[in-house]
């Protein structure tokens, strides 16, 4: 396929003739489809050429290109109309023509070969109206008709042709004998460069209507020549529209005829080429153009020697930022050979949809039941023999992390590009082991939140398997999105919750066994097995508190007043509770029943295993038949959730990454949701302070807690009032939350 206007092969005499070498319709053919740009100055036209050339017009529509028209003011009855903007036109179609047909090149070729005439005429329509076609009628200053017959073409590299000669631009023009014509090129002769520079400046005044030779008319003094019986047949007659080139009924043809099928054979082979090229290759999905972040997100990665982190908030597009980076891979390479590592069954399939509206190819997923080693298998050796075919593995990291998965990708993955989504995963001991000698040469880590809270090592492991560090390759933080619209903004509630007393009491007792392993000097625990134990049987305590569900009733009776009883996403604690008899119920119910004894009416339901059938669920709670979802830890990531507009937060594990990706799936931007509202759970032992050392290591904690509450709090609509929320348990604890959430 031809790149650029060098690789045509013109006539040695760049003469273009109907009886020469290459006729007119064979030029048009070849050099309109490379175009980027079109400048006709013309005597006659008629949109007829555009359907006479719709093979090549396709393609140059379709690659954004622009085209002007100097025409004489004669025109057939529907380009009148159409130049005059009174063609009725179908309103429903012609909204649709950017989406549906400008960005689909087969269906562009059918509309501009007029099968349906109307919606030919509102394509057209639509591009004089959005400046992509400008057809401006003339007269010249002596009173004689406009008939000049010479364009510039410009491709996409900058090389550019001149045509001088005797061929009007309608159906008659292009097919017939009898016409003729001159090319220039820039790369040509000292005579072709000298002439194209002449002509280029010539025309740059021409077509900013500022030339002394021409009257420009307004669109209302254009003759319309079938109107008009004072215009002479002959002039009617080289309007006249095109014949169908492709299905000639006569079963003998004229040598002209003869030739004219063969060009548009030919013509036609290489276009259905391009639309195949075209259904198989990526492309960046609507808008068709990444944003300027994500390309700044590209430029950094390449620059870090394609590798890095890109710390990127919830809402703001990571997906489509790191398959771009593939995509512009594939433009330089003409392959593409990617893994995506991903944390859930659910994002798996997520990340399948993303991977399809770039239109890549060979998607094999690995994970979630899927079949995938006997093709792999194949794949792999097929790879290793030299016929590597371009391919998405898509899969979950536990599958990943699999020795029957290893044993093949180890083989390949030296010329793949690595997407680990919600990277801070890879900071896991098991998944760290499947990289310890992993030769993938370009690699991309996506997370809202890339460090490890309490595991400094996994943090160290991935800030080197990524070569990078904070603030990385590139950051597009949560305030960012949120100034910038990407997500909604949102009301903040923090909810203290106490502990009763025999949850109370076991937390003392536990907290006293941890003074032995707190340095106050650094007001940190001693690295011990014994601290992660008795810190985990703390953490449970505060979990499972059981105040928790006389909370959620009360935020349940708020919601009601608020009259925001729908959409509500509501994540509770994992696990069982056990009675005094040991009767074990899980967290779940007890939450079920609660909501069920305080609001009768509400449609609940979960999702609490991955593998459920989500997307039934979201579109059930997106639809408003589920008013309220509970989700425990498999909702945390990346899923999308726009139509949640509350979200209850009874657990949390203190950990600030699973508050903010559970944010996350609130902020999500939906038409109907002008902000989001969240309640958040907090539960900080409230201790006297008769036992200074206890006290002392709880102030620690409760500062670490202040500082996740804290900034969330300073984000949100209503920061003031969820600051005041606070004020006592900072009294009590001697700290100034101003002092906290400044150290941020």
């Amino acid at each position: 396929m031809n790149t650029n206007f060098k690789n045509i092969n013109f006539p040695v005499t760049l003469k273009i003739s109907s009886t020469g070498d290459m006729i007119p319709l064979h030029f048009f053919g070849e050099v309109i489809p490379v175009s980027k740009k079109i400048q006709f100055k013309l005597g006659y036209f008629s949109s007829s050429s555009i359907s006479t050339l719709s093979y090549g017009f396709a393609q140059f529509i379709y690659n954004d290109g622009t085209i002007d028209f100097l025409i004489n003011h004669f025109v057939n009855e529907n380009d009148y109309k159409l130049i005059n903007n009174e063609l009725v036109l179908d309103e429903a179609f012609y909204n649709s023509i950017e989406t549906n047909i400008l960005r689909d090149l087969e269906k562009l070729n059918e509309v501009l070969t007029k099968k349906q005439v109307n919606h030919f005429y509102n394509c057209l329509r639509y591009l004089i109206d959005n400046n992509r076609v400008r057809i401006i009628p003339v007269t010249t200053k002596s009173g004689e008709i406009s008939h000049y017959k010479e364009a510039l073409f410009w491709d996409h590299e900058g090389n550019v042709i001149n045509i001088v000669g005797s061929c009007n631009f309608t159906y008659k023009g292009i097919v017939c004998n009898g016409e003729s014509f001159v090319i220039n090129r820039s790369w040509g002769e000292t005579a072709e460069r000298a002439n194209i520079s002449n002509e280029e400046k010539e025309y740059e005044v021409i077509f900013k209507k500022e030339s002394r030779d021409f009257i420009y008319l307004n669109p209302e003094k254009l003759v319309n020549i079938i109107k008009d019986k004072s215009v002479s047949l002959t002039a009617k007659q080289l309007l006249d529209e095109e014949i169908n080139l492709v299905s000639l009924e006569t079963e003998t043809y004229t040598e002209e005829e003869q030739n004219i099928k063969r060009i548009n054979k030919v013509l036609k082979s290489k276009f259905e080429t391009k639309v195949e090229e075209i259904v198989t290759s990526p492309k960046f999905p609507p808008p068709y153009q990444p944003r300027e972040y994500q390309v700044q997100a590209y430029n950094n990665w390449v620059n870090n020697n394609y590798t890095g982190v890109f710390g990127m908030a919830t809402g703001t597009g990571k997906t489509k930022t790191s398959l771009n980076c593939v995509l512009n891979e594939f433009k330089k390479t003409n392959n593409y050979y990617t893994i995506i590592l991903v944390p859930s069954i659910a994002l798996l399939n997520q990340w399948e949809d993303e991977v399809v509206e770039f239109n890549f190819q060979n998607i094999l997923k690995v994970g979630g039941g899927n079949k995938w080693e006997k093709e792999f298998s194949n794949y792999v050796s097929n790879f290793n023999a030299g016929i590597k075919k371009n391919i998405v593995i898509i899969s979950t990291y536990a599958s990943f992390s699999t020795a029957k998965f290893r044993r093949y990708f180890n083989k390949i993955e030296n010329e793949f590009i690595l997407i680990a989504d919600e990277a801070h995963n890879m900071g896991a001991k098991n998944i760290k082991a499947s990289f310890k000698n992993s030769q993938i040469p370009k690699r991309i880590g996506l997370s809202a939140t890339p460090k490890r809270v309490y595991d400094i090592e996994g943090t160290q492991f991935i800030d080197r398997f990524f070569n990078d560090q904070e603030p990385y390759t590139y950051s597009f933080s949560m305030q960012q999105a949120m100034e910038m619209d990407f997500l909604t903004n949102y009301r903040y509630f923090p909810v203290l919750v106490e502990l009763n007393e025999e949850e109370l009491e076991k937390y003392i007792e536990i907290s006293k066994k941890l003074l032995r392993y707190f340095d106050f000097n650094k007001g940190e625990f001693k690295k011990d097995p014994m601290v992660e134990k008795l810190l985990l049987l703390r953490k449970n305590i505060i979990h499972k508190a059981n105040n928790k569900v006389e909370c959620f009733k009360n935020i349940l009776l708020e919601l009601r007043q608020l009259k925001k009883l729908k959409y509500i996403f509501t994540y509770i604690p994992e696990g069982y509770v056990y009675d005094e008899l040991g009767n074990a119920d899980r967290m779940l119910n007890k939450f079920l029943i609660a909501g069920n004894e305080i609001l009768p009416e509400l449609k609940m339901n979960s999702y609490i295993a991955d593998g459920q059938n989500l997307n039934d669920l979201l579109r059930g709670f997106s639809e408003g038949k589920i008013d309220m979802l509970f989700a425990m830890k498999m909702l945390d990531e990346g899923v999308d959730v726009p139509r949640a507009e509350v979200g209850i937060f009874a657990s949390s594990t203190g950990n600030p990454r699973q508050f903010i990706q559970r944010r996350g799936r609130l902020l999500r931007k939906h038409v109907d949701k002008p902000f989001a509202t969240i309640f958040d759970m907090v539960v900080i032992p409230r201790l006297n302070d008769n036992n200074a050392e206890l006290f002392s290591m709880e102030k620690n904690l409760v500062k670490n807690e202040l500082r996740r509450v804290g900034y969330f709090a300073s984000l949100a609509l209503n920061f003031y009032d969820s600051q005041q929320a606070l004020e006592n348990l900072c009294f009590k604890y001697n700290l100034d939350l101003d002092t906290i959430i400044n150290e941020l």
